[in-house]
């Protein structure tokens, strides 16, 4: 699936989700599932393959929580592959986002990820 494509599923979920997201917000989490995908097939980070369930199966299960976080930091225990912690913080740069797991292979992604995004 083209990131374009998932750029407009990530924004038609978050319309219907009511949670205002912005279009570079978008961009950066269809490049998060581009680089799930990629990451997947050699460190098994997911059981889901598919880059359009990833946007409801991952991106938009993690944004749900937004309407119910308030001002604060946010500590994503057990992140494994940054989820839901990316995302959120992806869709809320202004909120400070702690990502923590004992996987070091999955921090290796992690910080590939926010290094890339």
């Amino acid at each position: 699936m083209h990131l374009t494509s998932l750029q407009q599923e990530i924004r038609r979920g978050c319309t219907a989700l009511q949670i205002d997201v912005t279009d570079t917000a978008a961009e950066k989490l269809a490049g998060f599932i581009g680089l799930l995908k990629k990451w997947t097939r050699v460190y098994n980070l997911t059981a889901v393959r598919d880059p359009r369930a990833m946007v409801d199966r991952h991106i938009l299960d993690s944004l749900v929580v937004l309407p119910y976080l308030s001002q604060g930091t946010l500590l994503d225990v057990g992140t494994g592959a940054g989820l839901p912690g990316l995302p959120i913080a992806i869709a809320r740069p202004e909120l400070p986002v702690t990502l923590l797991d004992a996987n070091a292979k999955k921090l290796r992604f992690v910080r590939q990820a926010v290094s890339e995004l």
